[in-house]
């Protein structure tokens, strides 16, 4: 009798953890394979709420996190912890998940201990190393190390041929956060975000999230183009779960705490977040995950940053890059609240990320990669235009 497969997935943030859920999930749906969690708690607290939403007892916990911390010091925390988690578990092959420092220390750390590395949401990226920082070349990285990619799009897969990744080790698979998000958002017991009842249904949710890295300096700006905003005839409102860095929430609440029709809160978890992208009238952000997200629910993404790793999404019509000057962000928040024709191109436009199913064909591949077996269909996603390519 042929022996289990041994399958080891790893994460430790917030992104990362909602991503790979559906994996493990489906990992244990299938009784050929011996799955074994091993959890970084990069971001402790977000961490455990999204380990008891998603109802998943990791069996390895490195616990690194401390506060303040650099990357320096979550990299080799993860090396080291990783090393005695492998050395336990033997597994077959390790799964990561996308850009984050616990991913690519993790594929080192199995690199080190001869263990093959599946890369979930593989072959993202963008024309300069330092942006997203340090998100873009921790998926280099993790690129050049593992063995197996699980594509999201296309011209992801695309993008790991051109670096000589050899085609059969690549599927494009749809993103993993389709799944998530999906199962989460028909949830009956779905929570109301904190405070959310202070809003006015009969005017514009602007949801906002803000955090990156890359926009630490100009965090200033960005918060004065939300007040403007605010501050519009028709009195558009902000809900904002603030970021607690301390080159985000000081500022956010310094501008904009006390403004009418802005509603500053704490961080909320991940089913309240869910329900307030289903409420939002659109989504005013710099994170990765909002820009799938929020279109499956045909929900407008303008994104502050200066360019984007998900350019399916600006071919696609469901993203707007708006950088991070004020008068870039007010000037497209201020059409889509003020020109019905320009908001419904991007609502009604079609979601290029996933179906749903991603977590199903990453599984069934890897059985049939490694144990033979049936290659499950890839993805169908649309092909942006060459317009929403990144640069080269």
């Amino acid at each position: 009798m042929q022996e289990k497969l041994k399958v080891m997935t790893v994460f430790g943030t917030r992104p990362d953890t909602i991503k790979m859920a559906p994996v493990v999930h489906a990992l244990r749906a299938h009784d050929e394979i011996d799955d074994t969690v091993c959890v970084t708690a990069q971001h402790r607290k977000m961490l455990d709420d999204l380990l008891a939403l998603f109802a998943i007892e990791p069996d390895y916990d490195l616990d690194i996190m401390t506060e303040d911390q650099t990357l320096t010091e979550i990299t080799t925390r993860v090396l080291i912890g990783m090393e005695t988690a492998l050395q336990d578990a033997r597994p077959d092959v390790v799964l990561v998940h996308g850009d984050t420092t616990t991913s690519s220390a993790a594929a080192l750390a199995a690199f080190y201990q001869q263990v093959p590395v599946g890369h979930v949401e593989a072959g993202l990226r963008t024309s300069d190393r330092w942006l997203p920082y340090p998100e873009e070349m921790n998926r280099r990285l993790t690129g050049t190390i593992a063995a197996y990619h699980f594509s999201p799009t296309p011209l992801a897969r695309e993008h790991l041929l051109q670096e000589n990744v050899a085609a059969r080790d690549a599927i494009v698979t749809g993103n993993t956060v389709i799944d998530a998000f999906l199962e989460t958002a028909e949830r009956e017991d779905l929570p109301r975000p904190p405070r959310w009842s202070e809003l006015d249904p009969r005017r514009a949710v602007i949801l906002v999230t803000a955090h990156r890295r890359e926009n630490h300096a100009h965090m200033r700006e960005m918060c004065e183009a939300m007040r403007a905003i605010a501050e519009l005839a028709s009195r558009p409102q902000i809900y904002w779960p603030v970021h607690p860095s301390p080159r985000v929430a000081p500022v956010a609440y310094e501008l904009l705490d006390g403004v009418e029709s802005v509603v500053l809160v704490d961080p909320i978890d991940y089913a309240e977040m869910v329900a307030a992208v289903k409420g939002a009238t659109f989504v005013l952000t710099d994170s990765g995950g909002l820009q799938e997200e929020a279109p499956c629910l045909g929900k407008p993404v303008l994104v502050m940053r200066e360019e984007t790793e998900r350019p399916e999404g600006l071919g696609a019509g469901t993203l707007e890059l708006v950088g991070h000057r004020r008068r870039r962000i007010f000037e497209a928040a201020q059409r889509l609240l003020t020109d019905p024709a320009a908001f419904a191109k991007m609502a009604q436009a079609d979601n290029p990320y996933g179906d749903g199913h991603a977590a199903e064909r990453i599984v069934t591949w890897l059985l049939a990669r490694l144990r033979g077996g049936p290659y499950p269909e890839p993805f169908a996603a649309r092909v942006p235009t060459e317009a929403a390519r990144p640069a080269r």
